[in-house]
């Protein structure tokens, strides 16, 4: 018998705004995390990083650190002066801090002097069997990158890895490849997740046909309702990787764009499996109530089959129920034409007689016709 599957549930941060305050507010939503800082200071031949909670521990690393190229990531966005300080020291526009505390953004390449701005959906499957929705925004410069997600969680194991082993191009290939390798790490969260709503669709089509029940239809509405989660969050990731390619901003360069090929590709084909598996839930909604319609039918037909028994008997019941006597009690006259039958000997066992052997000839004719193969 196949376990249950999991039950896999959008959970989707709600901030509020305050409607008609002017363009480039930060406003800190009252749940935010406080930040954490992490900074990293790397070049060809060695890597500094280094933690804190204020801008202090960014400063002191930037000017110790001249020949670096520095990683900036900012867990948690719960402090307005951080955000306000980052954007006046490192000259960013206002518009694109309010981007940055209103984590409602869809995936985007914007593009300004001096530095380019990108957003991503991080969709992060919770042990609770529930799939969170949170924002990653990266600021992009000559030699910063500074990154802004909302939570605590680790989501960048495997970049910092990399970094610490310095292979590839990921430490001499700028602050562009370093963007690419967020993105890319996004993208592969997307399949790791895509991975996840397989098995449970697989679980699923097990319970489907050992033993249906209301279960399988909303557990597979739930798993729709988080593809069209993922579905919002891949359509415009792959429309901004497609605008880093045609930039000709000299933050992406020409390296950066060959990698972000592939990454486009492999939006496309987050995309496909997207459709696939949404194919696979209403299949298995229609599969289901095909067998309930299916079920419904066989007790239908075996009521009918009873009914069709019952009713001759019931009829020849009602007849001899109807209690004409044969015999006026009062004249002791004879009274024609009511059922004569009714004073023979054993005439009760004649009836039930007649009733059983009728029951019996239903039952052969019924069973030719094949009736009974499905039971």
């Amino acid at each position: 018998m196949a376990k249950n599957s999991t039950r896999l549930k959008v959970k989707a941060t709600k901030h509020s705004y305050v409607i008609g305050e002017s363009p480039g507010s930060v406003t800190i939503s009252r749940d935010a995390l406080k930040p954490k800082i992490e900074i990293y200071s790397y070049n060809e031949t060695e890597i500094i990083d280094n933690q804190g909670t204020d801008i202090s521990v960014i400063l002191d690393q930037m000017k110790a650190c001249t020949d670096h190229t520095h990683w900036i990531l900012i867990k948690g966005l719960g402090d307005q002066n951080l955000i306000e300080q980052i954007g006046s020291k490192l000259e960013i526009n206002r518009l694109v801090l309010e981007d940055i505390v209103h984590t409602q953004q869809r995936p985007k390449f914007d593009q300004y002097e001096g530095y380019v701005f990108l957003t991503s959906r991080l969709l992060h499957y919770h042990r609770q069997e529930a799939i969170e929705d949170y924002q990653l925004s990266v600021l992009v410069k000559e030699n910063i990158i500074i990154s802004f997600q909302e939570t605590h969680e680790e989501y960048f194991e495997g970049v910092k890895k990399r970094l610490a082993g310095g292979k590839g191009f990921i430490r001499t290939g700028g602050t562009g490849y370093l963007a690419y390798a967020l993105t890319d790490t996004v993208i592969d969260r997307y399949f790791d997740l895509l991975n996840k709503v397989s098995d449970s669709l697989e679980l699923l089509e097990d319970r489907l046909y050992d033993n249906p029940d209301r279960s399988v239809m909303y557990e597979s509405q739930q798993i729709k309702r988080s593809m069209i989660v993922l579905r919002r969050a891949v359509w415009p990731e792959r429309d901004k990787i497609n605008d880093m390619i045609r930039t000709d901003n000299p933050f992406i360069n020409q390296n950066d764009k060959l990698y972000l090929r592939d990454a486009y590709d492999h939006c496309i084909q987050v995309i496909d499996l997207i459709e696939s598996n949404k194919e696979i839930t209403s299949s298995i909604v229609d599969m289901y109530l095909s067998l309930i319609s299916n079920r419904m039918n066989e007790i239908m037909k075996v009521l009918t089959i009873i009914s069709s028994i019952f009713i001759p008997l019931t009829f020849i019941a009602g007849i001899y129920g109807m209690n004409f006597a044969r015999v006026d009690p009062v004249t002791n006259r004879v009274l024609p034409d009511n059922l004569p039958e009714l004073y023979k000997p054993h005439g009760y066992i004649y009836a039930l007689a007649v009733m059983l052997l009728i029951a019996l000839l239903q039952f052969v004719f019924f069973w030719r016709k094949g009736w009974f193969r499905k039971f």
